[in-house]
């Protein structure tokens, strides 16, 4: 089950579609107004927010069309892949920290980042719909299979609800042993860890969450949409886990920006969605590779 030079070509092709797009085009609508400032949903202006769920609907509509007869299959790697751009340009969350250098900022900061996955899943979801709109005027054919199969409601909605809490525990498991900086011993907490860097960040989230995505299809034969959405979560157990007023309080009064409490905290929304969404996408592919493999080899 080797991917052709066309397969190859035409992922190439979609995944350029959202980096032309979002990832270069639209690039001003995110543009942090300091030196080296983090990218974060908050600071982008409404018109910007609208902007850019238009350009996710519109880079998903293309890349079916690109990627046709598999444009189901690669037209959602359009909007993460331009959104990746995005958060490989982006600050890290050490320099939004220090931005926010008192406790009551940071605790007003962590309140907001901690659903903004949501917010970025959304334009994920902008760029499927595009899709999906594609596909309905290109054939008006039935859904694709995003690998579930056919069974009760019950089942389904059980196979679903293990998949996102097994993907958001192996994610959190990965990337805080993945994104690991410079470790020093603290009395109270353990341990603090340092800022990763970007590139470290985006190798933690992409493999945290492609393992993911390759176990829970091939335990639970279940698709990639479920880890992508467990990206949302994984943020939401970081910051409520290890940003407690006590331990922020700590981080605050003791320590640099620059360090955390965990490594999962030290990951921004829009890395966290763009890798993981990424990653997600690949392991399930990888799962579909390995049963053909060994049913095949």
């Amino acid at each position: 089950m080797e991917l052709s030079w066309l397969m190859k070509l035409r992922i190439a092709v979609a995944c350029a579609i959202g980096i032309v797009l979002i990832g270069v085009l639209a690039w001003p609508l995110a543009v942090p107004s300091e030196p080296f400032g983090a990218v974060f949903f908050g600071s982008m202006s409404w018109g910007g927010r609208v902007t850019l769920l238009a350009l996710g609907f519109v880079a998903g509509f293309i890349g079916y069309f690109l990627a046709w007869p598999y444009g189901r299959e690669i037209g959602i790697l359009a909007v993460p892949a331009g959104l990746a751009i995005w958060a490989l340009r982006s600050g890290s969350m050490a320099n939004l920290l220090k931005q926010h250098p008192t406790l009551a900022q940071r605790q007003a900061l962590f309140a907001g980042l901690q659903w903004e996955p949501l917010i970025w899943l959304a334009i994920v979801g902008a760029g499927f719909a595009g899709v999906l709109v594609g596909q309905k005027i290109r054939s008006g054919a039935k859904q694709g299979e995003t690998g579930e199969k056919d069974g009760s409601k019950p089942n389904i909605y059980l196979n679903a609800a293990i998949a996102v809490v097994g993907s958001g525990l192996i994610a959190q498991f990965g990337i805080r042993i993945l994104a690991q900086d410079v470790t020093i011993f603290d009395p109270q907490l353990g341990s603090v860890v340092a800022q990763p860097a970007v590139g470290q960040i985006a190798f933690a989230v992409f493999v945290s969450f492609g393992a993911a995505a390759f176990l829970v299809k091939k335990f639970l034969d279940a698709g990639y949409i479920w880890p992508t959405i467990a990206g949302a979560f994984v943020t939401a157990f970081g910051v409520s886990v290890y940003v407690r007023q006590d331990i922020l309080e700590h981080l605050v009064g003791n320590w640099p920006a620059v360090f955390f409490s965990n490594a999962v905290v030290s990951v921004l929304p829009v890395q966290m969605v763009a890798f993981g969404t990424l990653g997600s996408i690949w392991g399930y592919w990888l799962a579909v590779r390995y049963s053909y493999w060994r049913e095949h080899g």
